[in-house]
């Protein structure tokens, strides 16, 4: 949600992709692709920007302060007016803009439908947000390890080469989409058309790197 937002405001002007943002030497760009050398949690960046991928909520939380900086209003209030009113979205914003948002599965499917086919902004702008930033970074997802290279988007994690995945072994390596800690997922594989939303109960734990990639699996052996 919070990359949706910001690929609006670029567009609308209210942000460049390529202006400084977080620490120095990084961009909104670098924030948005885990790029900027801020750690996952709270603290001093880690690595110089664009030398590593490391998937950091620090990140995404001073992405949206420039934003609500350049906007001149709260980063929760531009999120309803860039995203959540746009789509008829009951979603509200609890906690910081890393994590915290919480809506039904209504609204993960339509924030899924929009990736598949955008509405909110040019289908270039989706294109280039869904294309690997910094090629050749190494990095770690949390909770599943190491990839090299750790391919990302803008705000999107692209399948590309990694293995294992959570999207399964039959989806296409252009497929993106995200999951999180609460046990939420969503992918768009745009090769074979298809798309998954998910929400569970139960946080992130090894139970859905089993489930999730035979879910996803399942999903693409019924529909092919």
């Amino acid at each position: 949600m919070v990359a949706l937002a910001a690929l609006v405001a670029a567009e609308e002007g209210t942000i460049d992709l390529d202006e400084p943002a977080g620490p120095p030497g990084s961009t909104i760009r670098h924030l948005l692709a885990h790029a900027s050398g801020l750690p996952f949690e709270a603290g001093p960046p880690i690595a110089k920007p664009g030398t590593r991928r490391i998937y950091s909520n620090p990140g995404f939380e001073a992405l949206a302060e420039r934003i609500a900086l350049n906007a001149e209003m709260p980063f929760e209030e531009y999120l309803k007016k860039a995203v959540l009113s746009p789509l008829h979205m009951g979603a509200v914003q609890r906690g910081t803009p890393a994590a915290g948002l919480q809506g039904s599965l209504d609204d993960l499917v339509k924030v899924t439908r929009e990736v598949m086919r955008p509405t909110l902004v040019a289908p270039e702008t989706l294109a280039e947000a869904t294309r690997v930033q910094f090629p050749g970074l190494a990095g770690v997802i949390p909770g599943l390890g190491r990839f090299d290279p750790n391919d990302w988007g803008l705000g999107f994690e692209l399948k590309d080469g990694k293995r294992p995945h959570f999207t399964g072994t039959l989806t296409s390596p252009r497929t993106h989409g995200h999951w999180g800690g609460s046990g939420t997922l969503f992918w768009v594989d745009p090769d074979s058309g298809l798309a998954l939303a998910l929400l569970t109960d139960r946080e992130f734990d090894d139970w859905a790197k089993e489930s999730w990639p035979a879910l996803s699996d399942a999903v693409v052996r019924e529909q092919t």
